[in-house]
């Protein structure tokens, strides 16, 4: 079981974002994003996006900062990658009930 979380570089909405994703499974996912209160909507398919102030909390949790290509290299190699087409028509889709 690893929870990662990469650099937060993307600025949008007054805050810098980063990535997280599960290596292991979506379930393991969804369960760690319950327990730091982050709504489904910030789920991407394959991915939650957070701002830093909650990328902190999941370190104290126990996720692991890793470099985004290593990230989306784990996620692949999990086979929880989503190409591209994949994610826009996710987009289109009720998130994930808890």
């Amino acid at each position: 079981m690893t929870i990662l979380v990469d650099d937060c570089r993307w600025a949008h909405k007054d805050h810098v974002w980063c990535h997280m994703v599960s290596d292991t499974s979506l379930e393991e996912l969804h369960d760690f994003a319950e327990q730091l209160g982050i709504p489904p909507r910030a789920f991407h398919g394959d991915h939650y996006d957070l701002p830093q102030y909650v990328r902190d909390k999941a370190t104290v949790l126990g996720a692991v900062e890793v470099s985004s290509k290593e990230l989306v290299r784990r996620l692949g190699a999990a086979g929880l990658r989503l190409t591209a087409k994949q994610r826009r028509a996710f987009k289109h889709q009720d998130p994930p009930s808890s």
